[in-house]
């Protein structure tokens, strides 16, 4: 009777996560996931901006800025004929930035200070002519 049991439970085991794909239950689209949208709270505690990118909280922020402020990139071109050189954004001045606003506003989320970075930093403009779409429609 027991491998009976055994092998009852190894099949409803596998069959789990198959059933999980399929539910309706699913979590809606997102549009931004990562560290920067994670609690300041949080997040303050863990990183050391003093450590650089030796410390894996800071190298994983640092990476996400990285992607989240290319992605805006693309949408300052295309809309404003500008973007943000992203020679200007170091690690420092991302993970001070970072740090300082978590501590300041624990409520809040890294993605706040980031998008008012992107709202406040220097842009470099483009001509119209030089600027393109990947994705045209």
């Amino acid at each position: 009777m027991k491998p009976k049991l055994g092998r009852a439970t190894l099949a409803l085991a596998l069959a789990y996560p198959l059933v999980g794909w399929c539910a309706e239950g699913r979590a809606e689209p997102l549009i931004t996931q990562g560290v920067g949208i994670a609690s300041c709270g949080k997040l303050a505690n863990d990183l050391k901006p003093s450590q650089g990118l030796n410390h894996p909280p800071n190298y994983l922020l640092f990476y996400w800025v990285q992607g989240y402020v290319s992605a805006a990139n693309f949408l300052l071109l295309n809309e404003n004929h500008n973007f943000i050189d992203m020679n200007e954004m170091t690690s420092e001045k991302i993970l001070r930035l970072v740090s300082d606003f978590c501590k300041a506003n624990p409520q809040d989320k890294p993605i706040s200070a980031i998008d008012k970075f992107i709202r406040e930093a220097k842009k470099v403009d483009v001509p119209e002519k030089d600027v393109f779409n990947p994705w045209p429609e």
